[in-house]
């Protein structure tokens, strides 16, 4: 019998899903009341949900998966064994390759339209909205470049990051936008009146055109593989990454700073600080002197990094999370919000929000 069933709720009003970023009991364990069960993250929120009632937690969704608000995550029943289906109304996220997720309903009308899967954007979720946008759209436009004797410069993505990344541009006024690249995006529309050119498939005629930069406009924060797999196509195309460093960062003379490194508005980089290529560190965050972030790391607003901090390739450190002088963050970690790191953290480990981490098994 099931005595409790556990749900993803909405966490973000703008975010129709949420990642399972720790998963903290077995299927068929007994649980208590109050006992931890799961971390959820979006893009702003990071979430702790706890077993309802004692019983025994019988696992629906599995450790990375993603999953819309709503989906059953898992029950509590009355005994370990007892048999468990998941409700058929329950939408769930499908990863097909190359990192698309996307609903059940939406790739059942893609294959109804006939729209072309490796199409469609792999830096949101895909929704039955994206696939009827990608259905009529998809119709690249004649590339026209504004008249300008400043490099031109790609935008990949229109959507809030990217947003941020134009205003760094702008503001810079280092280099002139040619245009933004969306593959759920109408070709012809404006984002902050900079037009979309297309999908992906206009790269080439960029590249013809002298367009030679190109910025990252995907945060990837849900899952950090879609904007490494992103710097990875234009990168293939033939665009080389500007630093962008807003001018109202503040960047010690002596850091270093890679090629692809966003800096975000009031944001602090100390004294021979490194950044390598590709990682961000984003509005009002601190990283302080003698630092090392690694390789499309994400550090997020409001971090504090104490001196000498290493953070390794790949991780998110959230936004408000504070750190002890010296500490190591290994590869691949995710520091949930408002975390305090006081020892180092072992690679590809979640740190849940809020929590104290001590190096001492939570």
């Amino acid at each position: 019998m099931i005595k409790s069933e556990i749900l993803v709720p909405l966490l973000n009003a703008n975010e129709p899903e949420a990642r399972l970023a720790g998963l903290h009991v077995k299927d068929g364990q007994a649980v208590q009341a109050g006992q931890p069960l799961f971390t959820l993250e979006t893009t702003k929120a990071t979430m702790d949900l706890d077993a309802p009632t004692a019983g025994f937690v019988r696992l629906l969704a599995a450790d990375g998966d993603a999953l819309e608000v709503g989906a059953r995550l898992a029950v509590i029943t009355e005994t370990a064994d007892e048999p468990v289906e998941e409700d058929p109304k329950t939408i769930r996220v499908a990863a097909v390759g190359s990192g698309l997720r996307i609903t059940q309903p939406a790739r059942r009308l893609a294959e109804s339209l006939g729209v072309d899967l490796s199409a469609l954007p792999t830096d949101r979720l895909v929704t039955e909205q994206v696939v009827r946008t990608a259905a009529g759209a998809g119709r690249e436009v004649e590339v026209t470049l504004p008249a300008s004797d400043k490099p031109y410069l790609a935008v990949y993505g229109g959507g809030g990051h990217a947003k941020s990344v134009m205003e760094i541009v702008r503001q810079l006024g280092t280099y002139a936008v040619a245009g933004i690249v969306d593959d759920g995006l109408p070709a012809g529309s404006l984002v902050m009146g900079i037009p979309v050119l297309g999908t992906r498939a206009i790269l080439p005629a960029l590249i013809e055109k002298g367009v030679k930069l190109a910025a990252n406009g995907v945060g990837g924060i849900v899952d950090i593989n879609v904007r490494v797999q992103l710097f990875g196509l234009l990168a293939q195309a033939g665009f080389a990454f500007p630093a962008l460093v807003h001018p109202r960062a503040a960047v010690e003379p002596s850091a270093r700073v890679g090629e692809g490194v966003q800096v975000f508005a009031n944001a602090y980089v100390g004294v021979e600080a490194t950044l390598a290529p590709r990682c961000m560190i984003n509005t009002n965050a601190v990283v302080s002197h003698d630092c090392e972030i690694g390789e499309y790391t994400h550090i997020a607003p409001g971090a504090l990094l104490a001196g000498h901090v290493h953070v390794g390739s790949r991780c998110l450190v959230g936004m408000g999370v504070t750190t002890a002088i010296g500490v190591r963050i290994g590869d691949g970690a995710r520091i949930g919000n408002g975390a305090i790191i006081l020892a180092d953290v072992p690679e590809r480990t979640v740190v849940q929000a809020g929590r104290f981490w001590t190096g001492k098994k939570e």
